[in-house]
């Protein structure tokens, strides 16, 4: 037999119509399965490459990369910013000023972190960008504004255009000992940023961020933006051989790498339980192809005596699993594909339909489902499945090529 008459054999027995073929049955038995199992292992990779996407591309565009902080105030900041920012690794560098406040509006109190940036720096348009336009721009008119993450501000039933007090205690970093400050702030915006930033961080220009911290024109700190992430360490480091002696430093994978490990280690085992889903479904092309080879016993035999070898049989089947593999897995990537862009149309759907928000920024880093279909996904679970089911029907086809096509066709007959 040629590869035409094998494959037209093969296809027979896979897709074929009509009474009795049991073994398509069978074969789109399997199908269903390995579909079922693709299907599913793109949509859940697709929701942890979102996950992953969001805490590269959201979340740590809002937090600095590397924090240069002083054991005292920095009042030579622009000094030392230029000297941060003459590193070829460094992308940009901003001043900040962080102090921790209550926020009273009425009878609601919150506890927050407040942060002064300079605004107009091109360095912090990511918080700037987690605002509407008009408020916005309210924003950046009025140096006694003040920018609520939506959390606090829903806590404390507030709006854009009303007006919040602060209350700073005494000392903070520069270790003076002061009085209380209270400071009534107008809430030009609400910040929208989906992470976790949006319950504990209140937005502020530095200027009178510096006031209420009673640093006096100093600030806290430098934010730094890097070009490569995971060198964060590194840079950091480096960084800090270049300054005088009496800084110190932080880097994103000691506030969120634990969180990014996390997302990692998740990802892992989730395909390895799915590939293991998958590694069932081509179990059941065994068994079912092992049917097959049974309920064929008849046609194996005719073509044996017509003149196939066992090594034709063999192919037969061969190719049969590889027909149920690639039809598997063009409709179960197709499947997983399209299914995962649905899944946040339907969970934002069942939250509105239920009233319940699944995930809320008070847990979990983003206030949503991301999606992330990847291309290099869909190629290797189908690279995987595929292979899982030509493995799978070796087996049935070794069992199909040593039936004796005598001892058939004799049982046939009696």
């Amino acid at each position: 037999m040629n590869w035409g008459e094998r494959a037209r054999v093969a296809v027979r027995y896979t897709f074929g119509h009509g009474q009795g073929h049991l073994s398509t049955f069978l074969s789109s038995l399997s199908m269903l399965g390995l579909v079922l199992a693709i299907a599913l292992l793109v949509t859940v990779l697709s929701v942890m490459n979102g996950f992953d996407r969001e805490m590269r591309e959201r979340i740590l565009a809002l937090v600095p990369h590397v924090t240069i902080y002083g054991y005292q105030p920095m009042r030579e900041w622009r000094e030392l910013a230029a000297e941060v920012a003459a590193n070829p690794e460094v992308r940009s560098v901003s001043p900040f000023t962080e102090f921790d406040a209550l926020f009273i509006r009425g009878e609601a109190i919150e506890t927050a972190r407040g942060i002064g940036v300079p605004v107009a720096d091109a360095a912090n348009r990511a918080l700037l960008d987690t605002m509407a336009p008009a408020q916005r721009a309210d924003f950046l008119a009025r140096d006694d504004a003040i920018a609520l993450g939506s959390g606090i501000a829903e806590r404390l039933g507030v709006s854009p255009g009303d007006t919040v007090t602060l209350v700073v205690p005494g000392g903070g970093i520069s270790g003076a000992v002061d009085g209380t400050r209270y400071r009534a702030l107008y809430l030009a915006a609400v910040m929208h940023s989906g992470t976790e930033l949006d319950e504990a961080v209140a937005l502020l220009h530095l200027d009178m961020a510096s006031q209420l911290a009673g640093l006096e024109g100093a600030v806290s700190g430098l934010r730094l933006a890097t070009g490569d992430l995971f060198a964060a360490p590194a840079i950091a480091r480096q960084v800090l051989s270049s300054l005088p002696p009496g800084y110190f430093a932080t880097h994103w994978m000691m506030t969120h790498g634990n969180l990014y490990a996390a997302i990692q280690l998740s990802r892992r085992l989730v395909s390895l339980l799915l590939f293991s889903i998958i590694a069932v479904a081509a179990f059941n092309v065994v068994s079912s192809l092992v049917l097959v080879v049974f309920d064929k016993q008849d046609n194996i035999a005719i073509l044996r005596t017509l003149g196939a070898s066992g090594r034709d049989i063999a192919w037969i089947f061969v190719l049969q699993g590889a027909m149920i593999g690639v039809a598997g897995v063009c409709a179960g990537s197709l499947a997983g594909a399209g299914f995962s862009q649905l899944v946040p149309g339907l969970v934002r759907a069942l939250e509105r339909l239920t009233g319940f928000h699944f995930l809320h920024t008070d847990v979990y880093p983003v206030s949503f489902i991301p999606v992330d279909l990847q291309w290099q996904d869909l190629l290797v679970v189908g690279g995987v499945a595929f292979a899982m089911c030509v493995l799978a029907a070796i087996y049935p086809a070794r069992r199909a090529a040593r039936l004796a096509p005598a001892l058939v066709l004799n049982h046939e007959r009696s």
